[in-house]
């Protein structure tokens, strides 16, 4: 192919996942009942809080750890954290932002090209490998052809 005529591939994020720390102890039923957009989940033990601006949701449990996803951006989740952090200083909670780290970034893109995914697969064994699982789909009847995306690392 000319370079001339490559064109860039447009690449976006669809979501960052985030975890951070806050070096205290919760109790999650003081966040689900003096919180704002939460929902308390005691058979899992944890809370999920959702934030509007940067749009995240958070998983809180009573040990301190956070996961928060859905954010678009590094920036945006890193901002989220720390907004979250911040509701849990005000409810009442010696919370101390700790321990930042972005987790996974899950990204989109159209490419100019088919790939034929199987053929893939099976060339690339050692690092790609279909995202399928009978955990993934309750029908046992799935056909693996219809299945669109690997998981390569």
């Amino acid at each position: 192919m000319d370079s001339s005529n490559d064109e860039a591939l447009d690449i976006i994020i669809t979501n960052v996942v985030a975890t951070f720390r806050t070096r205290c102890h919760l109790n999650l039923r003081t966040i689900a009942l003096e919180g704002i957009n939460v929902i308390y989940k005691p058979d899992m033990g944890k809370v999920l809080m959702k934030l509007r601006k940067p749009k995240i949701t958070a998983s809180i449990w009573s040990s301190g750890k956070i996961i928060c996803t859905g954010a678009t951006s590094e920036d945006d989740a890193k901002v989220g954290a720390r907004r979250l952090a911040r509701t849990l200083q005000k409810l009442g909670f010696k919370v101390r932002f700790s321990a930042f780290k972005v987790v996974n970034v899950l990204a989109v893109c159209s490419m100019p090209f088919a790939i034929r995914l199987i053929d893939f697969t099976k060339k690339n064994r050692p690092i790609a490998r279909r995202a399928i699982s009978k955990a993934h789909f309750k029908d046992s009847a799935v056909k693996l052809e219809l299945v669109v995306f690997i998981h390569y690392r």
